[in-house]
């Protein structure tokens, strides 16, 4: 029996030649690409394989937070992924419609080897997969140049991973300051995967990211948060609840290419400025959070984690009925697929 994996992307124009790459290397059942539409379109996607979301189909879905996320943001993704949810899916990749597939992109298992990488505090992983200067979008700014490769082991070992972010060559993803001042085409290394041991940070992003069932409630993105944030403050409350069901995160080597869409590189600053303000500030309330162990309490950890983003002011009181609304389409989605068997 064939795996049921999802994609799942958001976009507002028509098809881009990184998403008929994809569409053609897609290993799932037709219209398990998922493309999540806004209110500037797509109205169509004539794209074999794929199945356009639109904004009016989003507002019909039987979620809450479809009557409550805010429309011309990114976020729409989170009822893409409720959809693959809802349809049983085994393993969900997200992605964006600027990046494609390279030769030996491949579905990945929740179980890989990876090396352990343990170090308490930042590391840059892109660090292990280059000897460039560069590092990715919502590191410490701290943290560019400190990492310690030493503490990464040297034997390779088997893990299960529920979430695995991979590399992007060509133009990858980093904050606005590397841009600014290095911006260049870039090939990581075809280096092992690096698992981060718990209390080790680093953020991931949504551009070419694994997902399995036991994190699925993990995926969601605020918001009300700066729009260059929304995937790395999700990054850092998926790492520090991970840690609470003894998993951990994995990197691993480029499997696509970025051919990114446009962006105006001082706009994406004045949208970084409170990531590179406050970073520090979030990984040290998250520390701090007791949360429940097990893969039982997501619900609850999820709460937990932007209660405390909240008290310092990082994430809008406002940001918490939209969670709530998540958490509840998470548990209601489950019990029904629990009501009708495997």
């Amino acid at each position: 029996m064939s795996l049921r994996i999802f994609g799942v992307v958001t976009t507002v124009q028509a098809p881009t030649e990184c998403m008929v790459r994809l569409a053609k290397a897609w290993p799932g059942e037709k219209g398990s690409l998922l493309v999540a539409g806004d209110r500037k379109g797509p109205y169509s996607y004539p794209l074999e394989g794929a199945r356009l979301v639109t904004i009016e189909d989003q507002l019909q879905l039987p979620y809450a937070l479809a009557r409550v996320l805010p429309e011309k943001h990114y976020a729409r993704k989170n009822l893409a992924y409720l959809m693959a949810m809802e349809q049983r899916a085994e393993l969900i990749y997200e992605t964006d419609d600027d990046n494609a597939p390279l030769p030996d992109w491949a579905v990945r298992g929740m179980r890989c080897a990876s090396h352990q990488w343990s170090y308490p505090g930042w590391v840059n992983v892109y660090r292990w997969f280059s000897d460039k200067l560069i590092w990715p979008r919502g590191l410490a700014l701290d943290a560019i140049r400190g990492t310690d490769l030493s503490k990464v082991s040297m034997d390779m070992s088997f893990a299960d991973c529920p979430v695995q972010q991979g590399l992007a060559n060509g133009s990858p993803d980093v904050d606005a300051i590397w841009r600014l001042v290095c911006d260049e085409a870039v090939s990581f290394e075809d280096a092992p995967s690096v698992r981060l041991a718990k209390g080790t940070w680093c953020p991931f992003n949504s551009q070419s990211t694994w997902w399995w069932p036991e994190a699925y409630p993990l995926m969601y993105l605020p918001s009300l948060v700066p729009f260059r944030m929304t995937d790395i403050w999700r990054s850092f409350v998926a790492q520090r609840c991970l840690w609470a069901m003894d998993r951990e995160l994995v990197f691993h080597r480029a499997e696509v290419v970025q051919n990114r869409n446009p962006h105006t590189p001082y706009h994406d600053f004045v949208d970084e400025v409170k990531g590179y303000l406050r970073n520090p500030e979030i990984r040290t309330a998250l520390e701090a959070v007791e949360l429940r162990e097990g893969s039982l309490h997501l619900g609850t950890n999820l709460h937990l984690c932007y209660e405390a983003l909240v008290r310092i002011g990082v994430v809008p009181s406002a940001e918490m009925p939209l969670l709530e609304a998540w958490i509840a389409d998470c548990e209601a989605v489950s019990a029904r697929m629990g009501s009708t068997g495997n």
